[in-house]
């Protein structure tokens, strides 16, 4: 059966099978998120609780995926993603067990939730890496934009079940629950075939992660999107915890609060769900429409076009005074973002030469693990001191301001971020320059 060209991946065995395995597994994780945040709230009517269980879940991307990427292009990445879900279920049941047992204090839950984020992020740069194991290089893009779809289908169910098990069963249900989804993607690990060669390379790690980083310096297209990436991260994707902001002030605002507190509040709450559920559907469209799109009018041209355009959606979208015309904007937002995300992510392992792919990967994602905490800080802060809608447009005029100095003085990197084989560029030839493998 002849398929779109964005859904193509999934005649590939391998890919149909990791790719519903995580879609099980992602929608689970986005239950507990909001469980977890929802039962240390509840336990102590204190929202910075549900600030830490966050950072503790985050936090370990910007320090352990580099580590993860060195690890990834030296041992077998179907098993280690096998085991790494094993201890992610076994992380999961045992927050359904302190649930169930009347133990669970804040404290516990944020120590739980940082153990599970450390396997994630140590896990993160095998699954990035293990995406040409399963697709062509020609259905890249597509897989990265279908990769981008799963994340945000998890994000938009994930939240509804975990409101009905909460009601229904209670918290440790939702924990049980996301145990069980693990299992998922033990199961895709299980029925995949991946050839494995053992590395000779015997490399100590922190060696293996200093030549990454000498071979991302070395690569054109890597660097730039890394790049690329860190100033979005900083300058526009603070727009996602902000959220809550945006909800606050569409809902009244102060003065709102003021005359009723509790229905403010819960009316905040609502809003907050429409813009998050709104983003994840822009998301999901935008992902099956970015390979076509791509096809019809050229990778970078795409790429630039979502990173031109995203600064001015955001500002209509942090401005605009009615409810139903910002929750239709955050959708077109997630279409862009989506766009750029999956673009730069493409921009990267087509350029990682294939002994390197893991440990590059690492550090794109340390570029945006660790830098959008920075800008969701500061633009925070300074939307408590010039309001919101300032404070996105300002950004979003500095990032318009980034592209221009690049394409005007460094027209270079610009031009990388595309397919090397667009512009006669072998990347395995750059291997020499790092210094060794």
């Amino acid at each position: 059966m002849k398929l779109p060209s964005s859904l193509e991946p999934l005649r590939h065995r391998n890919f149909a099978l990791v790719w519903g395995g995580g879609m099980v597994s992602n929608a689970g994780s986005w239950m507990q998120t909001v469980a977890v945040g929802a039962f240390v709230t509840a336990r102590t009517g204190r929202a910075g609780w549900a600030g830490i269980i966050a950072a503790a879940a985050f936090l370990p991307i910007g320090l352990l995926a580099p580590i993860g990427g060195a690890l990834a292009d030296r041992l077998n990445r179907r098993k280690f993603v096998l085991f790494a879900n094993l201890g992610e279920a076994g992380t999961a049941s045992l927050l359904a067990w302190l649930a169930i047992t009347g133990r669970a204090t804040p404290a516990t839950v944020a120590a739980v939730v940082f153990v599970a984020g450390c396997l994630t992020a140590i896990q993160l740069p095998f699954l990035q890496a293990m995406t040409l194991d399963l697709v062509p290089r020609e259905h890249l893009l597509a897989a990265a934009s279908l990769g981008s779809a799963q994340y945000n289908m998890g994000r938009v169910l994930g939240p509804t079940l975990a409101g009905l098990v909460i009601a229904v069963w209670g918290y440790q249900w939702a924990f049980v629950l996301n145990a069980l989804s693990f299992f998922a993607v033990v199961a895709a690990m299980l029925l995949v075939q991946i050839a494995y060669t053992r590395p000779t390379d015997r490399t100590p790690l922190l060696e293996r992660i200093r030549v990454g980083a000498r071979a991302t310096r070395a690569n054109p297209g890597a660097r730039a999107a890394i790049l690329t990436i860190a100033f979005v991260a900083f300058l526009l994707s603070p727009f996602i915890a902000l959220i809550p902001a945006r909800a606050y002030l569409l809902a009244g605002g102060d003065e709102a609060r003021a005359l009723h507190a509790e229905a403010f509040r819960q009316s905040v709450g609502t809003i907050t769900g429409y813009l998050t559920t709104a983003q994840g559907v822009g998301a999901v469209i935008g992902a099956l429409l970015i390979t076509p799109l791509a096809h019809r009018f050229g990778r970078r041209r795409m790429l630039f076009t979502n990173l031109v355009l995203l600064p001015f959606a955001l500002t209509f979208y942090a401005s605009v005074p009615v409810e139903p015309v910002a929750i239709a904007a955050l959708g077109g937002v997630g279409m862009l973002y989506i766009g750029i995300l999956s673009g730069l992510n493409n921009v990267v392992q087509l350029w990682a030469p294939m002994e390197f792919r893991g440990r590059i990967l690492s550090l794109y994602l340390v570029a945006l693990g660790s830098i959008y905490p920075l800008g969701g800080l500061l633009q925070g802060w300074l939307a408590d001191k010039i309001g919101l809608a300032l404070t996105v447009a300002g950004n979003g005029a500095v990032m318009l301001g980034v592209l221009g100095g690049w394409h005007f003085f460094r027209s270079e990197s610009l031009a990388a971020l595309t397919d090397p084989a667009d512009i006669g560029v072998n990347p395995e030839a750059l291997v020499s320059s790092t210094g060794g493998k």
